[in-house]
C-alpha cells in the first residue's frame, strides 16, 4: 500500500535532458537484473555537466553525502532509457504511462514502479509526472498467502513449480490427467542465426498452413513484435487480427473467432491463458451477435442453424489440422510457454504447436549458452536454415530452468528478509487492530506514559548508582518536556530515603492527575476520541518511518558479507533494534503529544474561524467556473446564527444544509470549522 509524496518532477524533467549526452563508455548495463553502473568516466562526465547546469555545487563531488539524491536520479533515469523500452514493459495511454505485465501481456493500470523509476519513465516519455509513491504497508505474497488457514489452488502449469510450492507453502503438487489424451504434436524448436531469417520463416510457415485453412494462433512476447509481425503479414497480404494491450476491448470476440477456418491471429500473452479457443468458432457469440443486428429473428432457429455452421466448419478444421500454435520466442518461465501450447489440441481435439527461435533472442543472448552459437557454427549452417533437434530443446530449457532457478532464489531470499519484517508487522497491525476496537484506550495511554517515565528515570537516575550521581536537574527538564508538568524532582530526589522507584511512583501519580485534569476540561467523550486519533496517526507515521529505514537497511546489509558475516543475521539484528526504538519513540512522542493539548479559549476560536472563513472565500473565489454551473439556491441565515458564536448553529447533520444559508452542506461549509 503505498502513497504520494513530495513532487520533485523538475528534477526528474532537468535530468532526463542530460542523458541522450550520456555515452556507452559511461554505463555498464546488466539486462539479467535491470541493474545500471556509472563507470569512472561516466562519473566525470556527469559530475562536470551537473556542475555546469548548477545542480552539483563546484565544491562537491558526485559522491558526497549530499549528492546521494542526484546519483539516485541519474542512475533511474538512465535505466528509464536503457533497459525499459516503451511498448514492451509499459505503453502510453491518455498521457500516462501504464505497466504492462510480462507475463500476461496485459496493462496494470495504477500499478507504479517504486524509488522514482517510474517518474523517470515519464520525464523520457514526456508525461505529466505524478508524485513518488511512499510505502505505508507492505507485505510479500507469500506471507500474505500464509494468512489463510487452508491453501489450495489449480493450475494446468504447477508442475514446472512444485519445488517452490513444497519449500514456501508446505504443498505437494498432483498432476491430474486429461480428459481426453492429447492428439497435439509438439514440434521440435526451430533455431535461426538471427532475428530476420526467423520471421521469414514464419511469415512462410502461417502462409503454408494459411492456405490449407489452418487456424494459427502466434504468440509474441511483447507490443512491439505482435505489432511488427503485422506488419510482416500485411506485405505478404494474410489477412489477421492482433491481440495486445492495445485492442484489450475486442479480446472476447476476437479470441471467439480464432479457431475459426482460415483465421490468423497475432497475440501477446494474453492469449495464453484462460481462453478457450473453440475450433469452428464460438456458438454462443455468433448467436448473441446475430441476434443484436436482427432484433426479430427467432432465437431458437437462429441456435440451431449456427450450431449446424459451426459443426461443419469444425470439421473442416480438424481435417486442416486443428488450432496451430506459433511461438515466435520463448519466455523466461516455462509456464508461460506450456500455458500457449496449452491453447491448442483441447479436449482430444488435433493440433500442433512449433517454437520459432534465433540466437539474437533476448532469452539466447542473454541466458543461453555460448555453446550452443559455436555447435550452430561448426555444424556450418547456412543463411536461412534451421536446426531442430531434441539436444537443442534440452539446452533450451535448462536456460529456462536457469531462469527460473535464479527468480526462485530471489524471491526465496525476499521472503526471508521479509518473515523478519513480519513478526513486526503482525505485532504493530495488532496493537492497531486492538486500539480500534477499544472503546476506551485510557489504559494504553497510561501504560506508554508509565514507560516513558521509567525510561527517564532510568537515563538521569541509573540504577545501583549513588545519590549524588543523579542528573536530577536534567531530570526536571526532560520531565517538563515530555509531560509537560513542572514537579519538584530535585527537592524530592533529597529527601532523606527516597529512592529512584519512589521518585518513579510520584511521576505516575503527577502525570496522571495532570492527564485526569485534562480529560475533565475537554470531557471524557472528546478525550477518548482525541487519544485514539493521536494513538492510530502516530502508530501509522512511525510505522512508515520504520519501513523506510527497513528499506534502507536491506539494500546495504549485503556489504556486510564483505566482512564475513551473514548478511540475513545482520538483518534481523539491527531491525529489531531499530523496531525497539520505533516503540520506544512512538511511547515518547505520543505521551508528549498529549501532554500538549489543550481546549483553545474562546478568543482563540473566534480568531481561528475568522481565518478559516478567510481562506475558504478566498479560495471558492479563485475557484468560479467560467460558465455557469446549477448550484443550490442560496436561502437566509438561521434564525439567531451568528457566524462567530457555534452555540447559535443549532445541531445541524453532516449532510443536511448549512445553517449560514449558503446552500452547501454542512460538512461542506461551517462544519469544516469543528
Amino acid at each position: 500500500i503505498s502513497g504520494p509524496s513530495e513532487d520533485r518532477s523538475d528534477l526528474y524533467i532537468t535530468i532526463d535532458k542530460l542523458i541522450p549526452e550520456i555515452g556507452e563508455d559511461h554505463f555498464s548495463l546488466d539486462e539479467k537484473t535491470r541493474v545500471v553502473t556509472i563507470t569512472d568516466e561516466g562519473n566525470d562526465f556527469i559530475e562536470r555537466r551537473l556542475q555546469e547546469m548548477e545542480l552539483l555545487p563546484e565544491d562537491q563531488s558526485l559522491y558526497d553525502p549530499e549528492s546521494t539524491t542526484l546519483v539516485h536520479h541519474v542512475t533511474e533515469a538512465l535505466k528509464a532509457h536503457k533497459a525499459f523500452k516503451k511498448d514492451k514493459d509499459y505503453m502510453v495511454r491518455n498521457n500516462e504511462v501504464v505497466l504492462v505485465d510480462e507475463f500476461t501481456g496485459r496493462m496494470m493500470a495504477g500499478r507504479r514502479l517504486s524509488g522514482g523509476l517510474h517518474q523517470a519513465i515519464e520525464a523520457k516519455e514526456g508525461c505529466k509526472i505524478q508524485p513518488e509513491n511512499v510505502t505505508l504497508a507492505s507485505v510479500t505474497f507469500q506471507n500474505y498467502f500464509r494468512l489463510y488457514e487452508k491453501l489450495a489452488g489449480m493450475t494446468g502449469t504447477a508442475a514446472t513449480e512444485a519445488e517452490e510450492f513444497a519449500e514456501i507453502y508446505g504443498l505437494g503438487v498432483v498432476e491430474v490427467p486429461t480428459n481426453k489424451p492429447v492428439a497435439r504434436d509438439d514440434e521440435h524448436d526451430a533455431i535461426y542465426r538471427t532475428v530476420g531469417e526467423k520471421y521469414a520463416a514464419i511469415v512462410e510457415c502461417i502462409q503454408e498452413a494459411h492456405e490449407k485453412g489452418q487456424p494459427v494462433l502466434v504468440g509474441t512476447t511483447s507490443i512491439e513484435k505482435s505489432e511488427f509481425l503485422s506488419q510482416l503479414l500485411d506485405q505478404a497480404g494474410i489477412t489477421h487480427n492482433v491481440l495486445n494491450a492495445r485492442q484489450h476491448e475486442k479480446e472476447a470476440e476476437i479470441v471467439a473467432n480464432a479457431g475459426k477456418l482460415n483465421a490468423v491471429t497475432i497475440a501477446t500473452n494474453m492469449a495464453g491463458r484462460g481462453t478457450d479457443i473453440q475450433l469452428g468458432g464460438n456458438v454462443e457469440m455468433r448467436v448473441q451477435d446475430f441476434l443484436n443486428a436482427n432484433l426479430e429473428a427467432d432465437p431458437e432457429d437462429v441456435r440451431k442453424r449456427i450450431e449446424a455452421e459451426v459443426e461443419d466448419e469444425k470439421q473442416k478444421v480438424k481435417e486442416a489440422g486443428g488450432l496451430f500454435v506459433l511461438a515466435t520466442e520463448r519466455h523466461e518461465s516455462r509456464r508461460i510457454d506450456n500455458q500457449l501450447r496449452g491453447r491448442s489440441g483441447r479436449q482430444g481435439d488435433p493440433g500442433r504447436s512449433s517454437f520459432f527461435l534465433s540466437l539474437e533472442d533476448d532469452l539466447m543472448r542473454i541466458f543461453g549458452s555460448e555453446r550452443l552459437d559455436k555447435m550452430l557454427s561448426t555444424l556450418g549452417m547456412k543463411e536461412g536454415e534451421a536446426i531442430a533437434h531434441p539436444w537443442v530443446n534440452k539446452s533450451l530449457e535448462k536456460a529456462q530452468a536457469k531462469v527460473e532457478g535464479r527468480n526462485f532464489d530471489i524471491r526465496k531470499q525476499l521472503l526471508k528478509f521479509d518473515d523478519v519484517m513480519n513478526d513486526q508487522r503482525k505485532a504493530i497491525f495488532s496493537q492497531r487492530l486492538e486500539i480500534m476496537e477499544a472503546e476506551d484506550v485510557n489504559e494504553i495511554t497510561q501504560d506508554m506514559r508509565h514507560q516513558v517515565i521509567d525510561d527517564m528515570v532510568d537515563q538521569y537516575m541509573p540504577p545501583k548508582t549513588y545519590a549524588d550521581q543523579w542528573d536530577t536537574e536534567g531530570l526536571h527538564v526532560a520531565v517538563m518536556e515530555r509531560l509537560g508538568i513542572d514537579v519538584p524532582v530535585v527537592g524530592w530526589a533529597a529527601e532523606e530515603g527516597v529512592d529512584d522507584g519512589e521518585i518513579s511512583e510520584r511521576l505516575y501519580r503527577a502525570a496522571d492527575e495532570f492527564m485526569a485534569k485534562k480529560a475533565v476540561d475537554f470531557g471524557p467523550e472528546n478525550m477518548r476520541n482525541i487519544e485514539k486519533q493521536l494513538l492510530l496517526q502516530t502508530i501509522d507515521s512511525k510505522w512508515r518511518e520504520h519501513l523506510l529505514k527497513l528499506e534502507h537497511l536491506r539494500s546495504v546489509v549485503g556489504f556486510r558479507g564483505y566482512a564475513q558475516r551473514d548478511p540475513l543475521n545482520e538483518y534481523k539484528t539491527e531491525s529489531f533494534q531499530l523496531f525497539e526504538g520505533m516503540l520506544d519513540s512512538l511511547r515518547a512522542d505520543v505521551s508528549q503529544k498529549l501532554s500538549q493539548i489543550r481546549p483553545l479559549t474562546e478568543e482563540e476560536q473566534r480568531r481561528m474561524m475568522e481565518q478559516v472563513l478567510a481562506q475558504q472565500q478566498a479560495a471558492a473565489a479563485a475557484a468560479q467556473p467560467a460558465t455557469p454551473v446549477e448550484a443550490a439556491e442560496p436561502a437566509q441565515p438561521a434564525e439567531g446564527f451568528d457566524e462567530t458564536d457555534p452555540s447559535t448553529w443549532g445541531n445541524p447533520g453532516r449532510n443536511a444544509s448549512c445553517p449560514c444559508g449558503s446552500g452547501k452542506k454542512f460538512k461542506h461549509c461551517h462544519g469544516q470549522l469543528v
